[in-house]
């Protein structure tokens, strides 16, 4: 059962997380106004006040929450003309949802407390399909007594919260989160194929991997992608994953710090990518370990399917 909440807020980007987010702060009891570039996809969540511009969604709300592509979106969004930060009253807070870089997170702290505002890096773990089901892995970054005011928001839309001290810290681990999954994918794709080169089925392999000390939610979900070949649809695109490792090592390269995984991850993502395989599910890195193992990179029994 929903009971009102006195926070107006505002969603921007209504894609495969900001839509079911959006619905579950309505379910929630929130007043919720949201807004996307594609204005049809506002229908998308009932209960909602669809709103034509990015000024008139924001106007009079307590915290607006973005959640886009990347930087260059989320910049256009934030900094443009008629954007969030024009908009948004003094006092407000907007809560930056997306995967971005350290850089653009500095630049939007700078930015919002020059007007009065505040920007509260907060990525979330999780896949659309965790998203619907309010049980995403909150992770905001700021003041204290702004992410307590804040709590029954992530409460709304998450099963746990991890506050960091500041916003650049929320968007540090969220990369360095991220690089694990991709991290896992690669290994799980070098496994299988090691595996299935000296003869052990894929999804043969996998039981025992998940069965004994390496079983968890990322190994099982994208084990059983790559040990099936089944990249499609997409909870999470392939060219996403590697503009988050593109991420990692950027800021990797600013801390001074080598991280040899994730540059041959971001090595076979790109070749994915180059090969036109950029909106198959990011356990789709799959296809490029096969190929460099000599094996097809779709399994038969997949193809058939």
């Amino acid at each position: 059962m929903s009971h009102p909440h006195t926070l107006q807020i505002t969603v921007l980007g209504l894609g495969q997380m900001g839509a079911p987010i959006a619905r579950n702060l309505v379910a929630r009891g929130f007043a919720v106004r949201v807004w996307n570039r594609d204005a049809t996809k506002t229908a998308t969540v009932p209960g909602a006040l669809p709103c034509t511009t990015i000024a008139e969604a924001v106007a009079g709300a307590d915290v607006a929450i973005t959640l886009l592509a990347d930087d260059a979106a989320l910049r256009a969004v934030t900094l443009g003309a008629g954007g969030v930060l024009d908009a948004l009253p003094a006092g407000a807070v907007h809560l930056g949802m997306s995967t971005v870089s350290l850089a653009i997170v500095r630049e939007l702290v700078e930015a919002h407390a020059a007007r009065g505002q505040q920007y509260i890096a907060s990525p979330v773990f999780g896949r659309p399909d965790v998203a619907a089901a309010a049980k995403l892995f909150v992770v905001p970054g700021g003041p204290a007594d702004t992410l307590e005011r804040l709590a029954p928001v992530f409460a709304a839309i998450g099963q746990a919260t991890f506050p960091m001290a500041t916003p650049e810290q929320a968007a540090l681990a969220k990369l360095a989160g991220n690089f694990m999954i991709a991290g896992t994918i690669e290994m799980l794709s070098e496994a299988l194929a090691f595996g299935e080169k000296g003869g052990i089925d894929p999804e043969q392999l996998l039981g025992l991997l998940t069965g004994t000390v390496f079983g968890s939610p990322i190994v099982n979900r994208y084990g059983g992608m790559i040990a099936r070949t089944e990249f499609e649809p997409a909870g999470f695109a392939l060219h996403l994953g590697l503009k988050d490792v593109n991420l990692v090592l950027a800021a990797s390269q600013q801390l001074g710090l080598p991280m040899p995984v994730a540059s041959v991850v971001q090595q076979h993502l790109t070749s994915a990518v180059d090969q036109g395989r950029g909106d198959i599910d990011i356990a789709g890195v799959a296809t490029v370990v096969r190929e460099e193992a000599g094996l097809c990179p779709v399994r038969a029994s997949s193809a058939q399917a």
